[in-house]
């Protein structure tokens, strides 16, 4: 007989997922500001939006339940240093209103998401 077991996904994962498609979004608004919001506010909104996906897929990768969750609790705190660039950039007049509210919606759901994505590990896992 086949082995029918299904193994979690990065896909599977709603933590990631929001914060993946919330970094291409704040991506392509960053990109068409003009060069000195680009390089001051700009490059790190867009550092720190990234960060919370990429560090949620490298904790994902790891093997030992420990190492795992520092990086799920380095996404939270890269989430956090978001929603200051994003209020930043509001203050700046760089977004739209519905822009800011759209990043600001996504970075809301993602603490719940990333607690839940770390229960579940120190739920499920031995070591």
């Amino acid at each position: 007989m086949g082995n029918t077991q299904n193994y979690l996904k990065l896909s599977d994962i709603e933590c990631y997922m929001i914060s993946y498609n919330l970094s291409n979004y704040v991506w392509n608004i960053v990109i068409k500001w003009d060069w000195f919001a680009k390089k001051t506010v700009g490059s790190q909104f867009v550092t720190a939006v990234d960060s919370i996906s990429a560090n949620i897929a490298e904790g994902f990768g790891r093997y030992h339940k420990k190492d795992k969750i520092k990086f799920y609790r380095y996404s939270q705190g890269s989430n956090k240093e978001s929603f200051d660039w994003n209020q930043k950039s509001k203050v700046r007049e760089l977004l739209t209103p519905e822009e800011y509210k759209h990043i600001l919606t996504e970075l809301q759901k993602l603490p719940r998401s990333i607690n839940h994505l770390i229960k579940f590990t120190n739920e499920k896992l031995k070591i």
